[in-house]
């Protein structure tokens, strides 16, 4: 079993910046990729970047250039680093885990909250 704990979900003004962390805990050896996902109230959970253990990075078309996903291999630890905030960023943000970046994930976590407001 595979345990993933989010953080650094918080409150932002548009324009602002915040970095998610993704800590992977347990049997953690099969688990090769790592995703970032969101979902907005009353929509379906987004994909917005997946990282692998290879040094391989994927990215929606809606978070390109604005995103960046990292992955620390050594602390089983995802990151993303949000840039330039607007108020439609505003869900739930989760990290997710799997033994590769093609199929379904896993392991979830339990969520991270964004809220992008003036």
């Amino acid at each position: 079993q595979v345990q993933l704990v989010e953080s650094g979900g918080d409150s932002v003004q548009p324009g602002g910046s915040l970095r998610l962390s993704c800590a992977a805990f347990g049997d953690t050896y099969n688990t090769h990729c790592m995703a970032w996902f969101r979902q907005i109230a009353g929509k379906a959970r987004e994909r917005l970047a997946s990282a692998d253990r290879y040094g391989n990075r994927h990215y929606a078309d809606s978070v390109k250039g604005l995103f960046t996903v990292s992955l620390d291999n050594a602390k089983n630890t995802l990151y993303l680093q949000m840039n330039s905030l607007k108020p439609e960023d505003t869900a739930m943000y989760y990290c997710a885990a799997s033994g590769n970046c093609y199929g379904t994930f896993n392991y979830w976590g339990q969520g991270t909250q964004v809220t992008v407001s003036s």
